[in-house]
């Protein structure tokens, strides 16, 4: 097939000028979702010190950004694209494995979440058992 443009990399720009902002929203979506419902379980987990759970869900996003924005980048090349089509399926491949490694992430994440969770509720029963076994004086 032909190509249409004259100019080699005009299908690559275009690639890249669609891939950036594509995984940048995605990735600003998906921390938006996981931080500001995951504070729920840091102020769980730091027993409602609302001061240390909000800094540790800002630096935790801070560096989920950090992750998924440069992941992002480090895949963002692209060989010589020659038409739409090489384009589209560019693009789609590129943005389909960085949605399915952002899902992965974003999995983990929840996992640490919970795993926080359950690592607080066993630390506050065992207090609440020394509590009731603490001698009276």
């Amino acid at each position: 097939m032909t190509p249409i443009i004259e100019n080699p990399d005009f299908y690559t720009l275009w690639a890249y000028g669609i891939s950036i902002p594509v995984t940048v929203a995605l990735t600003i979506y998906v921390s938006r979702k996981l931080f500001k419902n995951g504070l729920v379980y840091m102020r769980d987990i730091f027993h409602g010190r609302e001061e240390l759970a909000l800094s540790t869900n800002r630096l935790f996003e801070t560096g989920f950004y950090l992750l998924n924005i440069g992941f992002a980048l480090w895949i963002l090349e692209m060989h010589y694209l020659d038409s739409t089509r090489d384009l589209v399926e560019s693009l789609s491949q590129k943005v389909g494995g960085f949605s399915i490694y952002l899902g992965v992430v974003l999995f983990l994440n929840l996992f640490l979440f919970f795993r926080g969770k359950k690592a607080a509720r066993i630390n506050r029963e065992i207090r609440e058992r020394q509590q009731q076994f603490k001698p009276q004086v």
